[in-house]
């Protein structure tokens, strides 16, 4: 009979955990090759079963593929052996790796091919002659030794590509633990390094082993409750994961991952340029001549170190000058140089101003400065630096709006900040405000005001005076101001003008505000920045400069919507639709729901709106404006959008049925949670002059726009503008409305059936 592999005692056994698991998996599986190869009738000698890969290393996920190679000896036929073992582990749908080769067979092609190459190294005897196993060992470490070079070139290259397409395991959303960057893979890497002969540094060794441990964890629970083989950790699998491991919730094991991630990258990236320094062999390195950078820092043979006679102990500056010098030429800080830095003085506080221009000029390097923060932190040199760094590192941003972990995410927008100075009269306000601009999250309350008062303690600690501060404290208060007020009010409605220029202040201000956009959008991610985006953020700051300019708010917008143009079109008392690149202009005598039918056939063309306007004359016609964008990247046919659009005026379209096919068609992706955790009507009867401001959030969806649209419609709301956005999963737009006689609506009861409507039609029957 058969060999059975039970494993589902051990795939329940809730005690077992990560390494420890993944060795009693291995263990069980070679019990059972043992008893499958009994019962196959193998040859007394000559023949072994070998494992390989992660079964080689005898961690074994759930979901872990079995690799093995059958090895024999020349002449010894093993291909029946080879059936009665391969036969009956297909049959337990566990995958198979497995190769049949001689010994020699099997170096012959590990001396061409990294894979296998790399694979010999994790050869493991499972059963059979394990001389053959002990052969191929030996002369595969040698064999790998002998082309190290080669080898080493060939991966520090496959490390690369790999971390390009996997991402990182410390900052994604859902991270692949496996290939990401700070991944398992890495680990696998370094000791393949090992075996040419690449030591590592002293304390590495120990802090990747504990790192390896928390993905390997991850890894393994996620193959367990899953059933499945894929290495990314889903947003839906962390809740789960992380109680299965005794985590408090999901985001205490996102941190873990991520710090365990944050340290196994460190030590790979060192390991890697020590390889690429070495293989550039000791002509290269004699060219590098020691050069004095800065007071008591060299550059040497392309790495930052301390100049003789250095001493951190007395010089508390040194550690912020080695920093600069490191992000300025871009280099690695010498890990012996690190280890002597730890024993930095503090920075005495108040910051004198040689202090503070050091911290500035730091992050005004650029990007060099993120991995120069990144070092410090894993070496524990930035948090007596800036001490609320330790709250915010590793904290997970759970949403699909933003890319990075809360820190990181700082880094980043001060090292973006950068490239702006020459907008703003002060750049190292604007790097240090970049800096800070979200140091509130992770704390009770809006983070916003959190961090206002956090900067009233940081600002005089680094020796900014009181105006400073309060600058910074303006930026941490704004930071949001400027994309909030573009992407969803009407920059042509005098009070939104009035708001903002009344809320920042001074041209100043402004300035810093305009980068600090740019600069938090680009760290935030690719949803948070764009060119539509880019362009009314420019178009909100220009025409608040002209008005803390001295200029006045109906100058600042000018003629406005509709143009001299878009009137003599309305003057022509007929029907026009006219679509042209990504703006969309329809004419049509006035009808209740002319905006809803509009946004309706945009919707069931694919196309996001992004803006839209809309205009009544007293002759009963009425012009509508549309700026779209198409779903797909795809050029907008905007002859067939015409057609449907003239047949859903004429009442000859099935628009709702239409739509909710097209739903069902084109189910978006599964959601990932961002900024909007439930549908939700914010109503604004300050910001317009004239018109009452429906901010709506919710999920996204096909035809969203058009129930919105048709709720406001069946209430005899006039929509006379509109900002549609939509951020990641979200859609958060907002309509400037009038009641039937053309005024605010500030009824309570009326509101309350505004909010009814709106709630409905996003969460009701028909919201699909």
């Amino acid at each position: 009979m058969t060999p059975q592999l039970d494993r589902r005692p051990l795939l329940e056994d809730a005690s077992a955990r990560g390494a420890a698991f993944c060795r009693a998996l291995s263990d069980q599986v070679d019990s059972w090759l043992a008893e499958l190869w009994e019962e196959a009738d193998p040859p007394v000698g000559g023949a072994a079963l070998v494992a390989v890969g992660g079964y080689g290393r005898a961690e074994l996920s759930p979901g872990s593929d079995i690799d093995v190679y059958l090895l024999h000896r020349p002449g010894q036929r093993v291909e029946a052996l080879a059936d009665r073992l391969w036969y009956p582990i297909w049959d337990t749908g566990l995958k198979l790796g497995h190769a049949v080769r001689t010994v020699k067979e099997t170096l012959s092609l590990a001396a061409e091919d990294l894979d296998t190459a790399t694979a010999v190294l994790s050869a493991r005897h499972v059963v059979g002659d394990p001389s053959l196993c002990e052969e191929l060992a030996v002369k595969g470490r040698a064999l790998w030794q002998k082309r190290s070079k080669r080898w080493l070139a060939a991966l520090d290259e496959r490390v690369k590509e790999r971390h390009e397409a996997a991402g990182e395991v410390a900052f994604l959303l859902e991270p692949d633990l496996k290939d990401g960057r700070g991944g398992l893979r890495d680990v696998h890497a370094i000791r393949w390094a090992e075996a040419a002969e690449v030591p590592l540094l002293p304390g590495d060794d120990d802090a990747i082993a504990e790192a390896y441990e928390v993905v390997l964890s991850a890894r393994a629970e996620l193959h367990r409750r899953t059933g499945r083989t894929g290495d990314r950790l889903l947003l839906e699998e962390q809740d789960a994961v992380a109680a299965a491991l005794g985590y408090a919730d999901a985001d205490s094991l996102m941190r873990s991952l991520s710090s365990a991630a944050r340290t196994i990258a460190w030590v790979s990236d060192d390991l890697w340029a020590r390889v690429e320094a070495s293989l550039e062999g000791p002509f290269r390195r004699r060219l590098w001549k020691d050069r004095d950078v800065a007071r008591g820092v060299v550059l040497r043979e392309g790495t930052l170190a301390l100049a003789a006679g250095a001493d951190p102990a007395i010089d508390p500056l040194l550690v912020l000058r080695v920093a600069v010098s490191a992000a300025r030429h871009d280099a690695r800080i010498e890990r012996s140089t690190l280890d002597r830095l730890t024993a930095s003085a503090p920075v005495p506080t108040p910051w004198s101003e040689e202090a503070r221009r050091l911290f500035v000029e730091l992050f005004l390097a650029g990007r060099p400065a993120v991995a120069v923060v990144e070092t410090l932190d894993q070496r524990g040199l930035w948090e007596p630096i800036m001490p609320e760094w330790g709250h915010l590192r590793c904290l997970p941003q759970r949403n699909a709006y933003h890319r990075f972990t809360v820190d990181r995410h700082l880094s980043e927008a001060a090292a973006n900040a950068a490239a702006l100075v020459d907008r703003v009269d002060r750049p190292d306000l604007l790097v240090t405000g970049a800096l800070l601009h979200d140091i509130g999250k992770g704390r009770p309350g809006d983070h916003a005001e959190v961090g206002i008062d956090m900067v009233a303690e940081i600002g005089p600690r680094m020796g900014f005076g009181a105006d400073d501060t309060a600058l910074l404290q303006q930026m941490v208060r704004h930071h949001l101001l400027l994309p909030d007020v573009a992407t969803r009010r009407d920059l042509s409605d005098d009070g939104t003008l009035a708001h903002v220029a009344d809320a920042v202040g001074d041209l100043s201000t402004l300035r810093l505000l305009d980068a600090l956009t740019e600069a938090d959008s680009i760290a935030t991610g690719p949803a948070a920045w764009g060119s539509w985006k880019q362009e009314l953020v420019g178009v909100l700051v220009s025409r608040v400069a002209h008005v803390l300019s001295g200029g006045t708010v109906e100058e600042a917008t000018g003629d406005g919507f509709p143009t001299a143009a878009q009137r003599d079109l309305l003057a022509q008392r007929r029907r026009i639709i006219e679509g042209a690149d990504d703006q969309l202009v329809v004419v049509s005598p006035d009808r209740p729901g002319l905006f809803s039918r509009v946004a309706g056939v945009l919707s069931l063309h694919g196309l996001t709106v992004l803006e839209a306007a809309g205009h009544s004359d007293d002759d009963g016609m009425a012009i509508e404006q549309f700026r779209v964008q198409a779903n797909f990247g795809d050029e907008v046919r905007w002859d067939r959008v015409v057609r449907d659009l003239e047949k859903v005026l004429d009442g000859r379209l099935a628009l709702e049925a239409r739509l909710a096919e097209r739903g069902r068609v084109y189910r978006r992706p599964r959601r990932l949670p961002g900024l909007v955790t439930h549908p939700e009507v914010i109503v604004d009867n300050d910001l317009s002059h004239t018109a009452t401001v429906l901010e709506v959030r919710a999920p996204d969806a096909v035809g969203v726009l058009w129930r919105i649209t048709r709720a406001l419609h069946e209430l005899d709301l006039d929509i006379t503008s509109a900002k549609v956005q939509t951020i990641a999963s979200d859609a958060v737009d907002s309509f400037y409305v009038r009641d039937a006689d053309g005024r605010k609506v500030t009824d309570r009861e009326y509101l309350d059936e505004i909010d009814r409507a709106l709630m409905f039609a996003l969460e009701g029957p028909d919201a699909s």
